[in-house]
């Protein structure tokens, strides 16, 4: 969550007005970075996480938790820590960083006011000694956190709260279904961060939609469930909004939970890493190249089987979160002829990629989307103003969206050294990957965000995702990895993250041959290294039929490989390359290992994911009446268990089967112990 600006929001009626001249401002500003920042060069990799929580606050009398709304409380609470000042501040506004290996961790607010964000105090650098500090980094964030709470309450890392939304008292303290901007049947105004960007923005989503958000989530038909199951929670007779003829017109559908609300997917968390790149070539070469990563890492972190108190027959987030801002209007969505709108626009603004942007020789037009919608004029007046077609071609297509919250002080000048009208646009593309220029006030480079993964339960399991990816990245760079497939594969492959269990039971599209062609030598044998092989700066363009390039592979064959020859070598083997060729010293890849081998087991399912671990945890439970509904009890028993499993990592009562197996994963030819 980046700077929260202050100001006098237009309420969408008069924002609408107003959203042409942003657009245009936008794109100025967005130019001005352009031309500044076009040669920029950076030394290394830098990169940095963002882990979310839930604060939960327990009622162990009444066998009750409930979600905590003090965030500012405990905010505040850190802000005043004279201790934690003296170490340099760890909120936004005394933050100052040092040259202190222990930077002091910084905390944010979210959208949710049950929410917390909490990154490192500075960036990671490329070292491999960094990525062994992730974890005891993240341990401290939480331990920081909880010394701020009050004794009953916890920060937890779930995606969502169970039973957000339910009829009982879900929240603390208690407030009546209220307000004017959620219009909620299921959540009061005041589950939102107060400040007055998160009220506006879900208000002028409803409006500019014409109606509430719309989230149908399939429930898991267990064998007592009703058919068709009809979400007993929904009132078809409540006439205090306009909006409460949605559900009268058909909103919430048979055999799913249904949802009315922003703060039902803006209220998860997950887990976030931000990539600098050492100049803007790099960093558009990682865009392309983690995109179609981003279903498969989703997969393989599902948490999320759990809404408004019944067991979803999907395992992530994804869906509900864009379901939850899509501002699409009929017109936009093809239920109505086009009249006032522009054009119909496939995606909600929460979505996977449409675009690839690095200047490859290896991106080939095949790849493309071809239902991307571009603003042309936009696009003119980039490349009028110096920048290629690839990349005008992403942020015309960004900016087909309107600007969500305008502040009216915001429109009397136009100033192309702030970036505050580019960001309107930019930040409120919620994409799975998310190309971030330099701002203007400070010494950063380009970025890159990669956005899919659900959050773990443990820091261990954070830790283990975060230093994947990250190795990843290196691979990729270092190999000249090429995972290109075509957009729309990588879409329908987002969708088929969702299914239950989908790391084990679903196939994905993935490219075949990562690798560049290997150095022949002058007897025509190929050199057979066991690294794969530095290529010439620029690889050939690829020729024949893309079809030919990508098949279908479970998650195991892409984490793991595939076991035939010429199969795919599978990320965790080219991420064992990668280190053979760095010459780890044998504790560092020691310590690695151990991360490795929570994603080589998930992906092979010797380890389950969250989402496996918590709908096993409700189906064995003693209160389950096999009818989909998680109780107010086995939420409590549920949340405790998370709680325990945080401290004890799986050695305890609970979470072994996510966390531990019997054999321990060890670098090829390591003395590993």
């Amino acid at each position: 969550m980046g700077f929260l600006a202050l100001g006098t929001p237009l309420e969408w009626a008069e924002a609408k007005k107003n959203a042409d001249q942003v657009r245009q401002w936008g794109i100025e500003q967005l130019l001005a970075i352009w031309r500044r920042a076009k040669g920029k060069e950076r030394d290394a990799l830098l990169w940095g996480d963002e882990v979310e929580y839930l604060v939960v606050a327990f009622d162990d009398e009444h066998r009750k938790v409930k979600l905590s709304l003090r965030q500012a409380d405990i905010l505040a609470a850190l802000a005043e820590d004279e201790a934690l000042r003296k170490q340099g501040g760890c909120v936004p506004h005394l933050q100052a960083i040092n040259g202190h290996a222990d930077a002091i961790p910084v905390f944010h607010p979210e959208f949710g006011r049950f929410m917390l964000e909490a990154t490192p105090g500075k960036p990671w650098g490329i070292g491999f000694k960094d990525l062994l500090d992730v974890e005891r980094n993240m341990k401290w964030r939480r331990a920081m956190a909880k010394e701020h709470m009050d004794a009953h309450e916890y920060p937890i890392t779930l995606t969502t709260f169970p039973r957000l939304g339910t009829a009982d008292e879900f929240i603390a303290p208690y407030y009546p279904l209220s307000g004017d901007k959620l219009r909620s049947q299921f959540l009061p105004d005041e589950v939102a961060n107060p400040h007055i960007r998160f009220p506006t923005l879900a208000a002028n989503i409803r409006a500019r939609r014409g109606r509430k958000v719309e989230i149908n989530v399939p429930v898991f038909k267990d064998v007592n469930t009703l058919t068709p199951f009809k979400d007993p929670t929904v009132n078809y007779d409540l006439h205090k909004w306009p909006e409460d003829e949605d559900v009268r017109n058909g909103a919430a559908k048979d055999d799913h939970i249904y949802m009315d609300a922003m703060a039902f997917g803006m209220g998860s968390c997950c887990l976030q890493i931000t990539f600098q790149a050492k100049n803007i070539t790099e960093g558009r070469k990682l865009y392309d190249q983690l995109s179609p990563l981003g279903p498969i890492m989703l997969a393989l972190t599902a948490a999320t089987p759990i809404y408004k108190g019944f067991l979803a027959d999907t395992d992530v987030r994804w869906n509900q979160i864009s379901r939850a801002v899509d501002d699409r209007t009929k017109e936009e969505l093809g239920e109505a002829p086009l009249e006032h709108d522009r054009w119909r626009v496939p995606k909600s603004r929460y979505a996977s990629n449409s675009t690839y942007i690095s200047q490859d020789p290896r991106l080939r037009k095949e790849y493309m989307d071809p239902d991307l919608v571009v603003d042309r004029d936009l696009k003119e007046h980039l490349m009028d103003g110096g920048m290629d077609d690839l990349l005008a071609t992403h942020f015309a297509h960004l900016f087909i969206r309107d600007p969500l919250v305008i502040f009216g002080e915001d429109l009397q000048e136009l100033d192309r050294n702030k970036t505050d009208h580019f960001e309107n646009l930019q930040s409120t593309n919620w994409q799975h990957m998310r190309f971030k220029p330099p701002p203007p006030d400070k010494d950063t480079g380009w970025r890159v965000e990669f956005r899919p993964m659900e959050i773990q339960i443990t820091d261990f399991e954070n830790a283990a995702f975060s230093i994947f990816i990250v190795l990843v990245t290196r691979a990729i760079l270092s190999f000249d990895l090429n995972f290109y497939i075509p957009i729309p594969l990588t879409t329908a492959n987002m969708e088929t993250a969702h299914a239950r269990d989908a790391v084990l039971s679903q196939k994905f599209h993935f490219r075949k041959d990562p690798l560049p062609p290997r150095p022949v030598k002058t007897n025509g044998t190929s050199t057979g290294s066991s690294t794969p092989a530095r290529q010439p700066s620029r690889p050939p363009t690829p020729t024949g039929p893309v079809e030919d390039e990508h098949t279908l592979m479970t998650v195991d064959e892409i984490i793991n490989g595939q076991a035939v020859q010429s199969g795919f070598p599978g990320l965790i083997p080219l991420v064992e390359s990668y280190l053979n060729s760095m010459n780890v010293d044998v504790e560092t890849r020691c310590e690695l290992a151990r991360y490795l081998g929570l994603i080589q087991k998930r992906a092979s399912g010797q380890l389950w994911t969250g989402a496996k671990w918590i709908r096993h945890f409700v189906r064995e439970h003693d209160e389950y009446q096999y009818d989909s509904v998680v109780s107010e009890g086995i939420n409590y028993d549920l949340i405790k268990a998370v709680e325990g499993i945080t401290q004890n990592e799986g050695k305890g009562q609970f979470g072994s089967e996510m966390l531990r197996s019997g054999s321990t994963t060890k670098p090829r030819g390591s003395a590993c112990g």
